[in-house]
């Protein structure tokens, strides 16, 4: 078995934005050096300048240095039918790889991560960086932070693992049917087999314990290792490979909860990695008054943290489509509505009554207000979604009240379901959001076999 220890320096982070600088291999048969590689390479961008500082590699440095694509050939040939190791070994598969891949080389080789390798066999160190774990085994450095230096300490390391590694985690790690080589470097994998084949919401943890990043999935396990799967060069995947120590869980009975309790979860904890939920909530509604003259206004404004409107909508335009909708329907003024800001006296709306000239009583006009309120409030009905929970024997529930998300939880089958506060009594209440009502009113639609309405 050979091995092709590796070490890169780059310009940056994940592969698809940045390019290399300087690689070094180590053809290694777990006894001895067989060859070695080295070299810069011409990024053809800019170094920045902290990664200046940290390597020693500068702009001036590379210059003259040849390409990737000129040892494209080269580096292949050393790395493949090869074992690729290196310390993460993720970083820096997922960078050769993709600039092999656009030059036409598709490079497929067993990979082992000496950073996983030495958790096993040498486990509850402090530390399991290259420097920290080279020092506690007296293995000399020459030239840190350098591709050459980083790949010959690696490859000692490596050759030193083999001769502690009684169990022979080695040769477990590297069977096909493994998936230990695309874990996380600081993931164990027991948290992996630890999660279950059932719809839930999972959450990923960095080095201080904070939640980085919230999903949901259909069936947890095959969902999170997704993650972690191929070889995407994207940045998201490097910071999770690089940033991930730990992943929770909860279950849930349903995908449809499992949707309900992510988007909860994102706006609850705010995670680094989530974007696209964070700001996809309405931001107007129609909030009702009565004048010095008695008449009720309907007004389209802003939601306000210590108002609760009638109809929430996630424009400005859409709320004014609707009330004019409802003025002309049930002839109010729009005047009275805001609708027409003019400096006229009376109101543009041709079916108005007069309210706006003093020709209509306000009793009158508040009647036809209050049925355009009532005709809202019966858009918006209360229901619940009933549906078998995967994981327990009890029925998932999810109550819609007035058209709202009330909360959800698991029921007793035998439970009165036609009983509303009764049934709340097994439900946990949530914040109710825009985004999460559009899901069930959308679910609802689509699966009218799982509603029961109250």
């Amino acid at each position: 078995m050979l091995f092709a220890v590796t070490d890169i320096e780059t310009t940056g982070g994940h592969a698809s934005a940045h390019g290399i600088t300087e690689i070094g291999i180590v053809i290694h048969d777990g006894e001895q050096v067989l060859e070695r590689f080295e070299t810069l390479v011409n990024p053809h961008q800019s170094i920045p300048y902290y990664i200046q500082k940290l390597t020693g590699i500068t702009d001036e440095m590379v210059q003259l240095a040849p390409s990737f694509e000129e040892i494209a050939p080269r580096v292949y040939e050393l790395l493949q039918d090869k074992v690729f190791v290196a310390h993460n070994v993720n970083f820096d598969f997922s960078f050769i790889h993709h600039h092999l891949s656009v030059l036409g080389y598709e490079l497929h080789c067993p990979k082992l991560c000496t950073v996983r390798y030495a958790r096993k066999v040498t486990p509850k160190l402090s530390s399991y960086s290259l420097g920290k774990l080279c020092a506690h085994f007296e293995i000399p450095v020459y030239n840190r932070h350098r591709a050459g230096g980083d790949a010959a300490a690696t490859a000692e390391l490596l050759q030193l693992l083999r001769k502690k590694d009684v169990n022979n985690h080695l040769f477990t790690m590297l069977k096909r049917q493994s998936r230990d080589q695309m874990l996380p470097m600081n993931l164990d994998r027991e948290q992996i087999d630890a999660l279950p084949l059932t719809p839930g919401v999972y959450y990923f943890h960095d080095g201080k314990d904070k939640i980085v990043y919230v999903g949901k999935a259909k069936m947890l396990k095959k969902r999170v290792v997704s993650h972690f799967s191929g070889n995407r060069p994207g940045l998201q995947r490097q910071e999770f490979l690089r940033n991930i120590h730990r992943i929770s869980y909860q279950q849930c009975g349903t995908e449809l909860m499992a949707s309900v309790l992510e988007t909860i979860e994102i706006k609850r904890l705010w995670p680094k990695y989530n974007r696209a939920i964070k700001g996809f909530e309405a931001g107007y509604g129609f909030y009702l008054f009565e004048d010095g003259k008695g008449f009720h206004r309907l007004v389209v404004d802003r939601k306000h943290k210590t108002l609760q409107p009638i109809q929430v909508f996630y424009s400005r335009m859409e709320a004014m489509a609707e009330l004019k909708r409802i003025a002309k329907e049930f002839e109010l003024c729009h005047k009275l509505c805001f609708i027409d800001r003019s400096a006229d006296a009376a109101c543009s709306n041709e079916y108005c009554k007069g309210a706006c000239r003093e020709e209509e009583a306000a009793a009158d006009y508040n009647h036809r207000v209050q049925k355009a309120l009532e005709q809202v409030k019966d858009e918006s009905p209360s229901y619940i979604i009933k549906e078998r929970s995967y994981f327990n024997n009890s029925d998932a529930c999810i109550l819609m009240e007035n058209g709202k998300f009330y909360g959800m939880g698991y029921v007793p089958a035998d439970a009165d379901w036609t009983d509303t506060n009764s049934l709340k009594n097994h439900l946990q209440q949530y914040q109710e959001y825009q985004f999460v009502r559009s899901l069930i009113n959308r679910y609802a639609i689509e699966q009218p076999e799982t509603v029961n309405w109250l």
